[in-house]
């Protein structure tokens, strides 16, 4: 591995880290990532996939998804309609509709192929509602978030030369001028 690719791997872990602490997460939630090898590797996005970026910032990430005990969801390129590997233990604690198909670099992307190829027992869906994300190279997650998506501004702010944007979710205020909310979980 090259000291560039070293490198990528550590910002990749590092920006999950800092995000999964800021978000507080709880074991078994789940935590999406978007990623765009191609503008990682400095080109625009869907133009130059590459498997060997995606298994590097895969692996950072997936490390600290393991330390922290959340389910990570990787999001497919637009080509398979943004679906997301996951594993099945989430499928089913989530109660979540497997579909058929399996990513490819230029059918669901690089990251999402290597996730497929780590999971213990990856499968695919179309839709989760997480608790927390990270994208990057502006691959649009949010459709994979929770109703209310609070933005998080981390240290790191590129992963190689993507730009990275994360999110946390919180509970829906409800009620009016006289409603109370519980602090613990704003």
């Amino acid at each position: 591995m090259t000291k560039e690719m070293t490198i990528i791997g550590e910002e990749a872990y590092g920006a999950a880290k800092e995000i999964l602490e800021i978000a507080r997460l709880e074991e078994k939630d789940l935590f999406v990532v978007g990623c765009s090898t191609s503008e990682v590797g400095g080109a625009g996005i869907g133009t130059f996939s590459s498997p060997e970026v995606a298994e590097v910032v895969f692996g950072g990430i997936y490390q600290a998804t393991q330390e922290a005990g959340v389910f990570l969801a990787a999001q497919c390129c637009e080509h398979l309609n943004r679906a997301l590997i996951i594993e099945k233990e989430a499928a089913g604690l989530y109660g979540l509709e497997i579909v058929n198909v399996m990513p490819q670099p230029k059918a669901g992307g690089s990251f999402a192929t290597a996730a497929f190829k780590a999971f213990e027992h990856p499968v695919a869906v179309e839709h989760i509602r997480a608790h927390a994300g990270m994208d990057i190279g502006d691959t649009l997650i949010g459709m994979h978030l929770k109703d209310v998506a609070v933005p998080v501004r981390i240290r790191t702010k590129q992963i190689g030369d993507a730009h990275v944007v994360c999110a946390r979710t919180r509970a829906k205020f409800i009620g009016g001028s006289r409603a109370v909310y519980d602090e613990t979980i704003i």
